[in-house]
């Protein structure tokens, strides 16, 4: 008896064809819901609320200040108290706004530059130490700043910087937490490929970092540059320990100023403080897109 084709081949079991999955919408496309605008508009009362204080607080005089129940609507003292801070005699407070401004944004372009090349270094440049170097910054960033408050009011009193404004940018001139942000964001989005191919076109390390790197750094560097100009604009303690016996104070040390005395005004303090906060708020405003879209950036390649 004669086997057939099929007899000589073994049947192979049949496996079954697993079956695409449903993927779901994207996060992007999904609705959002009721409560999600509800717990967006309570975040935003919650946030702004103690600026709206302040602003009612500023508006009223000592006696509003005094009051047990407080109203909370403005008061009709607004602008008398914004007189009495830009006129008081021992503050110059339009200076101090323009002191802080130069400040802040001297420190800010200075850190984007060196953080943004020193971060390039760390994650595109082959040398000796390198991963020595950068876990030494990253310890850096444990220690408070108030231990090197003394050494550096000695530092900068040996170089002859105290009571000028080259004292409160000198130390704020490269930071580490920048160098670390940017070495991430350079490794996470700049290719190693790109880097080679600059290098065999002829670019300098230099030119390299300039016209391949830096463009790429958009959304990263507007989030640091935010962050560095309001860490700049908001510091009290160093400004106020250096620039305490010299000619230009910075906004806050204007603010601290303008609360000296026997029997302080608190609500012309107050407006003073509404008034350096304005600033701030209009470089949010401004930059507020990039910093979502450096936010997301980062949360997509997570």
């Amino acid at each position: 008896m004669t086997a057939t084709a099929t007899d000589a081949v073994p049947s192979r079991p049949v496996v079954p064809q697993n079956k695409p999955k449903r993927m779901g919408r994207a996060p992007s496309d999904t609705p959002a819901g009721p409560l999600t605008y509800i717990a967006l508009v309570l975040t935003f009362l919650i946030s702004a609320f103690p600026l709206y204080w302040a602003f009612v607080l500023g508006s009223g005089g000592e006696d509003d200040l005094a009051d047990p129940t407080p109203s909370p609507l403005p008061k009709g003292k607004l602008l008398d108290n914004y007189d009495k801070v830009f006129n008081d005699e021992n503050v110059d407070f339009v200076q101090s706004l323009g002191n802080s401004f130069i400040v802040s944004t001297a420190v800010t372009l200075s850190v984007l530059f060196f953080c943004s090349l020193a971060g390039f270094a760390f994650a595109k440049l082959q040398f000796k130490g390198r991963n020595a170097l950068m876990i030494l910054l990253i310890a850096t960033m444990t220690i408070p700043n108030q231990l090197g408050l003394v050494a550096l009011f000695i530092v900068m009193n040996w170089l002859g910087m105290n009571g000028e404004l080259a004292a409160v940018i000198f130390p704020g001139l490269v930071t580490a937490f920048g160098v670390f942000y940017m070495r991430q964001s350079i490794a996470d989005a700049v290719p190693d490929e790109l880097i080679e191919a600059a290098r065999v076109d002829g670019a300098s390390t230099f030119r390299t970092f300039w016209s391949v790197v830096l463009p790429t750094l958009t959304p990263p560097a507007a989030v640091l540059g935010l962050l560095t100009f309001a860490t700049a604009w908001n510091d009290f303690q160093w400004p106020l320990m250096t620039l305490s016996g010299g000619t230009h104070p910075t906004v806050q040390v204007a603010i601290n100023n303008l609360a000296a005395g026997q029997f302080p005004i608190w609500s012309k303090v107050i407006a003073g403080a509404t008034l350096a906060t304005l600033p701030l708020l209009a470089v949010f405003a401004v930059g507020g897109k990039q910093i979502v879209a450096g936010i997301m950036e980062g949360a997509v390649k997570a």
